[in-house]
């Protein structure tokens, strides 16, 4: 079906861009273990109040049928509608360092023309690099650091931060077809895949986002302050310890995933997968108590990328 319209506005009130700064680049509606994407939208929006700059049209790029939006209902009436939103905003790090966001939903339709719009945009302010982030499931314990794989033109990072390079193909998601036209464009991009223990993969974990602000930093050289998701998390970390002790096959099976991980990063080459297919331990091994605790998390369509 031909496009009935240009993908974006541009908001006639935004202030002046200036030239060569970074894109960060955040789109929910992929995989997204732990929330990770989705509170660092949150985080930027709630603590940064970015600028929109373009506003991409939601009718022309979203499956509402898919990923419902949101409304409120009191009583008798509805009182609040929560359009999903993609933008294009002019942001400032706690240092006061401006950065372009494109954050929101990942649009549904129109990839390519989407890829293109945004690679244009982004030509014409002459960004200086382009960072993405995303998060997905895997078994390693969550008393380790999240490890990331990192992609790209970007060959200091990958180097750096990627504790596992795999060679497999995955379904796409438009943070991938963005990458990859970008590095078409020889634009010096990144893109950081954070690995999240498999068994908070459906909550809202706080250390992913932290992990993904700090994985942002890293490649651009702004500062994310994030002391209420630090707290948060301490919180968190300490009733998934607290349900751990109660628990003997808990203990064993965490321990099980730090002496695999531990024996990974210690002597593994990056060649080789971070853990075996056939040695991933299933859910049903993961004790009732501890899923019930950890699959506990926010629901609403929200947690399914409507931001």
């Amino acid at each position: 079906m031909p496009l009935s319209g240009p993908l974006y506005e541009r908001v006639a009130s935004a202030p002046l861009v200036p030239a060569g700064l970074p894109l960060v680049v955040t789109l929910t509606g992929f995989t997204d273990a732990g929330g990770a994407i989705g509170q660092v939208i949150d985080h930027f929006r709630s603590e940064l109040e970015p600028t929109p700059v373009a506003v991409f049209d939601a009718d022309l790029l979203l499956d509402y049928r898919a990923r419902r939006p949101i409304i409120s209902f009191e009583g008798d009436h509805f009182t609040e509608y929560r359009a999903p939103r993609l933008e294009l905003s002019l942001a400032h790090d706690d240092q006061g360092a401006p950065f372009l966001l494109l954050a929101g939903f990942e649009p549904d339709f129109a990839w390519n023309a989407f890829a293109e719009t945004v690679v244009g945009l982004t030509q014409g302010l002459s960004v200086s690099s382009v960072t993405w982030v995303q998060a997905i499931a895997m078994p390693v314990p969550h008393t380790r650091p999240l490890g990331t794989t990192v992609s790209g033109t970007r060959k200091e990072l990958t180097r750096a931060h990627s504790v596992w390079q795999p060679h497999t193909q995955v379904p796409a998601s438009a943070a991938h077809l963005l990458e990859y036209r970008f590095a078409q464009s020889d634009a010096p991009v990144a893109g950081f895949t954070l690995l999240v223990p498999h068994y908070l993969g459906d909550t809202e974990f706080p250390g992913a986002a932290i992990a993904a602000l700090d994985s942002l930093a890293v490649a651009t050289g702004l500062v994310f302050d994030s002391p209420r998701l630090r707290d948060e998390n301490q919180a968190f970390m300490q009733k998934v310890t607290e349900q751990v002790e109660n628990s003997s096959d808990l203990g064993t099976m965490l321990h099980g995933l730090e002496e695999r991980y531990d024996s990974y990063m210690a002597g593994s080459d990056l060649g080789r997968p971070i853990i075996h297919a056939g040695d991933l331990p299933s859910a049903d091994e993961l004790a009732a108590e501890l899923e019930r605790f950890l699959a506990g998390g926010p629901a609403d369509d929200d947690k399914q990328g409507l931001r």
